[in-house]
């Protein structure tokens, strides 16, 4: 998040949001308030792996790439996350054509502050090892508030979904979530911030579907309850609670058990 608001408020001003020295005085100075403001950071005692569901169920290899959200910056146990609600709502079989209960391996190899441009090194370790079933990929916040060109962040995921479905992984991508709802700035820079994320989302899911993975438009499903529940966030105004995480789960879980389901009639 370091610098996250100052970049926001210099893209404002570049594209004449302000319309006027006054208003882009007044971004500036929102810029500041909101980038001296102190965020959650990543638990190195929150547990990267788990195992969720019975032992004596058919596993289900879930991998999760991305920036913080991917390790539930936020909240403090691995069931709030949104890999662990994933996971939770996963093993006692949801999905079609009455799969049963899974046990579900959950991994993530994401990195707090990631980029589009860092899902190569990623997309390497969770191909380590046994091959996952299922990859969410949740990313692109970090790519809309450092000012990256819509499509040059989307050709690096386009990239890291093909690398994925070429080593026969199913793809789930939850694009860049509503900026717009984030309580860390005030308007009118939120109102900048939302805009920059619809603009990566866009660009974003044509360039997984075109490389044969499934999109989740995290804003469009998600946004609304955001802005309406600032209990959907954490104390630092940025990132999810575990309410949000829950929010985002649900807006997931069709297009992963979905996911799920043809993977495991691939087995």
């Amino acid at each position: 998040m370091r610098g996250v608001a100052a970049r926001i408020g210099r893209a404002a001003v570049l594209t004449l949001v302000a319309g006027t020295v006054g208003g882009a005085a007044l971004l500036a100075g929102e810029a500041l308030v909101a980038r001296n403001r102190r965020y959650a950071q990543p638990k190195l005692g929150l547990a990267l792996r788990s195992t969720i569901g019975p032992a004596s169920a058919p596993p289900l290899r879930l991998v999760l790439l991305g920036d913080s959200s991917t390790l539930g910056v936020g909240v403090d146990r691995v069931g709030d996350t949104v890999g662990g609600q994933l996971a939770r709502l996963l093993s006692p079989g949801t999905g079609p054509a009455g799969v049963g209960e899974r046990q579900v391996l959950l991994s993530s190899v994401g990195v707090s502050g990631s980029r589009c441009a860092d899902l190569a090194t990623q997309v390497a370790r969770a191909l380590l090892g046994e091959r996952p079933d299922v990859a969410v990929i949740l990313i692109g916040a970090n790519d809309a508030t450092s000012l990256r060109w819509p499509g040059e962040s989307a050709t690096y995921l386009g990239s890291a979904v093909r690398r994925l479905r070429e080593a026969g992984v199913e793809v789930v991508v939850g694009t860049c979530p509503d900026l717009g709802a984030v309580r860390a700035m005030a308007q009118p820079l939120r109102q900048v911030a939302g805009w920059l994320g619809r603009r990566t989302a866009r660009a974003q899911a044509r360039a997984v579907l075109a490389s044969g993975g499934a999109v989740v438009d995290l804003a469009g499903e998600t946004g609304p309850v955001f802005r309406a529940d600032a209990g959907t966030l954490c104390p630092d105004g940025y990132h999810p609670s575990a309410d949000g995480y829950r929010v985002w789960a649900h807006a997931l879980l069709p297009a992963v058990a979905h996911a799920v389901a043809v993977a495991q009639q691939q087995h």
